[in-house]
Order: structure tokens, then sequence, then C-alpha cells
């Protein structure tokens, strides 16, 4: 794609005629002008084409994409071995918060994810046009870096040549526009840009990560148009390892049929609510506030309609489907996690108790296919099968797909990754003999290049090996762990510290803790007190109930699919170390009791592997002192799982 508008070196910037530069600037932008934005396109460059004047071999970047967010920069500049982020607000008298936030989040996407930007300097300029000046004070983080600085029309080349170390060799503009961008957004930024019409390729890593997305969407997509052509019934089975962006897949698909083909009403269905509640509402906010900008004011409520017929809640879709018999509008319908559906043991419980369905024999799989099934002619589900993070009582695992397809849809065609074959422990027979011998074995369905975090690649290696008791084995991965901290403290307020000192710009940070860390209440971390998770991860620093207050713990419910940059992660006495290694335990009343069962063992160690793989960019575990006179709390419950993590080679907090 095309990075900017306009780009060229500084001199023929300055030469150039100052309407030509508007109309390609007019010419590349996708969009409606506005009156406004054309005003301070002119002022910008009216203003650039006196400053760059004695910096000829200069490199200039007008409207520079910054796709992960679904912005652009106003200004990028290649000066020498530095590059300068300009972020302009014309007319402005001050240096507002936001503003200097906004700057150095594009300094910061530049850093982290472009390649041409790893090694040299960055520096991020607010141009408030009618502040007062401010006198530079260059500070420099240690990846290069620099804090926001503040200029105004005067001296905005001022401030530029006091950001000038002298120490970097000249960047090449020929080789820093070339150079990969690799960005891992959040689940939250990538519903938002596919959702504002980007594309999938713009938004992930331009290396395998990216290729391999693409090529399980076009086989999806080449399975939906046979489908659609034979009139067919067909189930895809997509596999990845953790991080490879399974859910960004199943997003992509759903945005990409929505818009070219809406007549199969493609939607996304997910089970797990708090991810489909912060994802609508981060959704209908962007809707409103586009809507705003273009003169639309379009309401919050019809924005939801939108929304909420893209993204649904799969147990909603089951309750709809369950009070009407008609085929559902939906002819292709992708499931996260499917892996996660109920069994007919869980399912028909739930429906005697709460649907008063006091017959009803069927698993969540078989359910959902018969409705789809409901279809006279074509239709398309799509199943994304993760792995090892079931934390909910009667999860199921693919196993019964497969079963209720044999059983039930023998008719279906069945599509499939080769790495299906994978965990034998996770297959019945009756699934065994569905896949060898009426599915088709398609290998691009099967993403295999984690691109969730850019520092946390090896960080889930870490957290299976401290989770499997294996201390060794977890130093010797966090050995070859660079770039992304993880530290161990005894105090809540200094991990609250260590979080507000590590983020810069935007980066959201926060608390977490297990839903059974019923003991750190003296701490005041009071896990039964449910967090608002659309106020927890989207609203901003000023919001109490926004992760930035630090005073609610999102536990592993409201969290799963979901990521923050910075985590404390709280550790309770549920999940400690013992002698005979991990003790399972359950607050009840006023004393622990051992966990004996293994679901349930294996729950719980689940929730402290999802707590743990929350952070794009690092944690820090706090581990309570624990107390010498309340009995629920000893110290020995704490002291035991603090220096197990030590000799996981994780280091305490400097005091």
């Amino acid at each position: 794609m095309q990075r900017a508008y306009y780009s060229s070196t500084c001199s023929a910037f300055v030469g150039a005629d100052k309407d030509k530069i508007l109309g390609e600037l007019t010419r590349n932008h996708a969009f409606e002008l506005e009156h406004l934005q054309r005003n301070a396109w002119i002022a910008q460059i009216n203003h650039l084409k006196e400053v760059l004047v004695g910096t000829p071999d200069a490199f200039i970047m007008l409207e520079y994409a910054i796709p992960r967010m679904g912005k652009r920069a106003d200004v990028v500049l290649l000066i020498d071995g530095v590059i300068y982020v300009l972020e302009y607000k014309v007319g402005e008298k001050g240096y507002p918060p936001h503003a200097l936030e906004q700057a150095q989040d594009y300094a910061l996407d530049l850093k982290n994810f472009h390649e041409g930007s790893h090694l040299v300097p960055v520096v991020p300029i607010l141009v408030a046009t009618e502040a007062p000046e401010v006198k530079p004070a260059p500070v420099w983080a240690p990846d290069l870096v620099a804090e926001p600085a503040k200029a105004t029309y005067s001296n905005l080349l001022q401030v530029i040549e006091s950001y000038q170390p002298n120490t970097y060799p000249p960047i090449k503009p020929e080789n820093w526009i070339s150079a990969g961008y690799k960005p891992t957004p959040t689940i939250i930024e990538a519903a938002r840009a596919l959702y504002d019409n980007h594309k999938v390729e713009e938004i992930s890593r331009a290396d395998a990560g990216a290729v391999n997305l693409s090529r399980t969407s076009a086989a999806i997509a080449e399975a939906i148009e046979y489908a659609r052509v034979n009139k067919q019934k067909t189930v895809c089975f997509v596999t990845g390892v953790p991080g490879s962006g399974k859910t960004l897949a199943g997003l992509n698909l759903a945005t990409e049929r929505m818009r070219a083909h809406e007549d199969e009403h493609a939607v996304f269905l997910s089970g797990n609510g708090p991810l489909v509640t912060v994802l609508r509402e981060a959704l209908v906010r962007d809707e409103v506030q586009r809507s705003k900008a273009s003169g639309q004011l379009l309401t919050k409520k019809v924005a939801q309609s939108h929304v909420h017929a893209f993204i649904q809640n799969i147990h909603h879709f089951r309750d709809e489907n369950l009070r009407q018999l008609a085929a559902p509008v939906e002819r292709v319908v992708v499931f996260d996690e499917a892996q996660r559906a109920w069994s007919r043991e869980q399912t028909s419980k739930f429906m005697r108790e709460k649907r008063q369905q006091a017959d009803f024999d069927m698993s969540e799989p078989n359910f959902l296919l018969s409705v789809m099934d409901r279809h006279d002619e074509w239709c398309v589900v799509v199943c994304l099968i993760g792995g090892g993070q079931e934390i909910n009582t009667g999860e199921a695992g693919i196993s019964e797909w497969f079963a209720a397809i044999e059983e039930s849809y023998p008719h279906w065609r069945v599509l499939h990754s080769h790495r299906l074959h994978g965990n034998a422990q996770d297959r019945a027979d009756t699934a065994k003999s569905v896949i060898s011998s009426d599915s088709v074995v398609e290998p691009a369905l099967h993403l295999a290049v984690n691109v969730r975090s850019f520092r946390a690649e090896r960080v889930s290696d870490f957290v299976r090996s401290a989770i499997d008791g294996d201390s060794k084995g977890a130093r010797a991965t966090l050995a070859n762990i660079t770039n992304y901290p993880i530290v161990l403290t005894r105090s809540l307020p200094e991990a609250r510290a260590w979080l507000r000192d590590q983020a810069r710009g935007s980066e959201r940070y926060g608390l977490v803790a297990s839903s059974k860390a019923l003991r750190l209440r003296p701490e005041g971390i009071h896990v039964k007190a449910k967090v608002d998770e659309a106020s927890w991860f989207l609203n901003d620093k000023n919001d109490v109930r926004s992760s930035f207050a630090l005073e609610e713990a999102a536990t592993e419910f409201s969290i799963q699919g979901l990521e923050l940059d910075w985590v404390g992660v709280c550790w309770d006495a549920n999940f400690r170390w013992t002698n005979e290694g991990w003790g399972f335990h359950a607050f009840k009343g006023n004393r622990w009791q051992n966990i004996n069962n293994l679901t349930r063992r294996a729950y719980l160690a689940n929730s402290y592997r999802v707590l743990l793989t929350r952070a794009r960019q690092g944690m820090v575990i706090f581990v309570p002192e624990g107390s010498g006179t309340d009995s629920s709390r000893p110290s020995h419950f704490f002291d035991t799982t603090y220096q197990f993590l030590q000799d996981c080679g994780l280091r305490p907090l400097a005091t």
C-alpha cells in the first residue's frame, strides 16, 4: 500500500507549487475532503516550506499511514540520522495531553513495527501553532524514542535541531520507505481497522504471518464459493498456534463477506461474552465518531444495530434460533474458540434449568449445526480452534463437533487443516473416523506463525514451563526473552507504580487476578466485584472505571481473548507452590480446601495461564507478603510461590 499521500526530498518540496502538493494530497485522500482538513493542509504546507529551506537533503512524507491505529501521521521527516513525527494542531493555543499522547503513539508505532525505525532515534513533536514557546529539553528513552517535544510555528526548526545527536548515519529514504512494516494490533485495534475497511494485509505483519493469514483467508473464501456454486453445506476447521491470529482471521472473513456479499449476512460468533461486549462497544463508538466527523450524526442506537448484526454472542444466537424454527438469515457464520462449545451434558442441563427445555438432548455443536442445516441450499460454518485455555465447566473440545457431524450431518462437506490430528487426547474415535474417511485436508487452514505480540513470542513457552512446574525450563526460556520485562514484587503499590512508569503514550495497563483469588481482598483486590469490561478496556485515564485506574482487577473471564500492553498479575494462595509441586485450592467459608477433581485443577491452572499471557510488552507479578495473624493467608502460602518464581528466573523489583 502507499504509506504517504505525498513524499519527496525537502528540496523538491520547497521548490514545488503549493497547489500541486495540495492536489496530490487531495487525490490520494479516499474520503470526502472537509473544509477544515483542506485549510489545515494549506497551513502545514506553507509553514513547512519556510522551515525546511535549510534542510535540502532531508526527506518529507505527508499523511503517513499508521494502519494499526487506523490513522495517519501529519508529517514524517527524515533528517540526517533522525526520524521526526509531527502532529499539527492548527490554531491550538496550548499543548493538550491527548495531542502529545497521539504524537508519541505514532512514534512508538514506527519504533516497534517499522523495521527501518528499530535502531534509529524517533522524535514525536506536537506543533501547536498558536501556543507559547517551550524551550526544548530532549529526554530519550532507552529505545531511542524521545519524550514528546512541544513546538510552535516560530520555533519548530530550533526544536528539530535540538534533537540532532550527530551520532547516527544519515537515513537513506529509499531504504526506509521499502523497509517492512510488521504491526501486531490488539484484537480491538484489528476489529476497528477491519470494520473501517482496512485490509488484513495493512494491519498484520508483512512477513510469513501476513502471508499465512492471507492464505488461510483465501482458502476459506474458496470453500465458501464452492459451497455457494455447488449448493453444499460446509464446515471448515481452522487451527493455529497460540497468538497466530485465528480471531483476526475470523473477523477478517466476516468483514470481507459483509462488504462484498451482503446477502450472506456473515456474522462473527463468540461465546466469550466480555470479548463480544468490548469489540461491539469499540466499533459502536468508532462508528458514532466517524459519523460526527462526516456530518451524518449517527445515533448510538443505530450504530449498535449495525455492529450487533456483525458480532454476536453465540449463546444469544443459540437462544434466538431456539425460539424460531426457520433458517437463520446468516449463511456464513464464524465460531470463535469452537473447541469451547458445550458438551451434551452441559447444554442439556442448561436448557432444562435456564430455558425450560426439558427434552433437550443435544450438544452445543450439534444444535448449532442443526440451526444452519435448516437452509434449503448452501451455508458455511467456520470453526476457529484453539486450545490450552479452557476455564469453564462443560467445554467439550472439538470431538463434539465431529461426533455431531457423523451422527447427524454426514451430508456436510468437512475441511480441516493437517494439524487437526495433533491432539489425540481431544479426539473421540468417531471424530477420527470422520477425519480419515470423509473430510478434506487443507493445509492452508492452519495458522503456523505467531503474530500476536511483537515482544511476547516466547512468553507463552515460559508460562507453559512455569505452570508445568518446570523452573529450569522456564529459566532457560526466559534467558532468551529480550525486551519484555517480567518482574516480581511483594508490594501492590510498587506494582502499580511500575506499570505507570513503563507505559508511554496511550499504552494500556491494568491489574488481573484469578476469579477464585478470594484472599486478595485484604490487599484491596476484590475479584467478586465484576468489572465493567467496556469501560475497563476502552475508557481513558480520567475514568476510574478504566484499567488505567488500577483499582479493579479483571479476572480470566473478563480478559480472555483480550490484551493489555502492561499487566500486573496478582497472585493468590489458591494456586500455590508446595514441596510436591503446584497446590490447587478453593476458599470456602473461612478456610482453604484442596481441589482434587482433575478437571477443576486444569481450569485453575489455565486461569493463571490466561492471566500470565495477557501482556503485550511486559508484566509485573505481585505475590503478597501474607499475614502473621490471619490464618487464611499465612506468609508461607506465598513465600514458596515467590521463591519458585525466582527459581524460574524472575527478578524482584529493585527497592
